[in-house]
């Protein structure tokens, strides 16, 4: 029976939710900010099952994952359309210096290769985040992992469209806001 890759591509495998899941610790609508200090990611890494209850988790680091993160917005920014080349081209300097940071080794068995953390702790967590995103790419569904083009929203979001267009995380909140900001715009240039 012939695999259905349309429906694999429109559900999110467990990698894209693991992406998603870091780039959305950002406060967002009120959400408290995830990643502001060691002992709030201490808190998100354990309940995520990245680290264990006694590992040290400091503000530095705390601040290294908020760097991490930024950057994997500003790439899935890109793949909804966002016009920032100059942010996207740092972006992707930075993520090419993060896979030095968080190094990953190829583990390959007999039902397939995965990437793995070579290290544990803060990095080896870090770098987990890196093995997902590279498992989504090598899944084909790498663009269809974006951000939310509304400014003040920004929230990571799986692209389930069939022709992978949508820009915003939900037509009716962010792309009516953004609709009505470029209808309230036009009309005042008009007066």
């Amino acid at each position: 029976m012939p695999m259905d890759t349309t429906r694999t591509i429109l559900s999110p495998s467990a990698a894209a939710e693991t992406v998603l899941a870091f780039v959305n610790t950002r406060a967002i609508d009120g959400s408290r900010e995830q990643l502001g200090d060691g002992a709030a990611f201490a808190q998100w890494l354990r309940l995520e099952g990245l680290t264990g209850p006694g590992a040290l988790v400091t503000d530095a680091d705390a601040a290294a994952a908020r760097e991490l993160r930024d950057a994997l917005v500003l790439v899935l920014l890109a793949h909804a359309g966002e016009d920032d080349d100059e942010g996207r081209a740092r972006a992707e300097e930075y993520l090419r210096r993060s896979a030095r940071l968080y190094p990953l080794a190829p583990v390959v068995t007999a039902s397939g290769v995965q990437l793995l953390p070579t290290g544990d702790g803060v990095p080896g967590a870090l770098a987990h985040v890196l093995a997902a995103a590279s498992d989504v790419a090598l899944r084909g569904a790498w663009m269809r992992l974006k951000a939310c083009r509304n400014p003040p929203c920004h929230l990571g979001f799986y692209d389930r469209s069939r022709n992978s267009s949508a820009a915003y995380c939900s037509p009716n909140r962010c792309g009516a806001q953004v609709a009505m900001r470029t209808y309230r715009t036009r009309k005042a240039q008009e007066e």
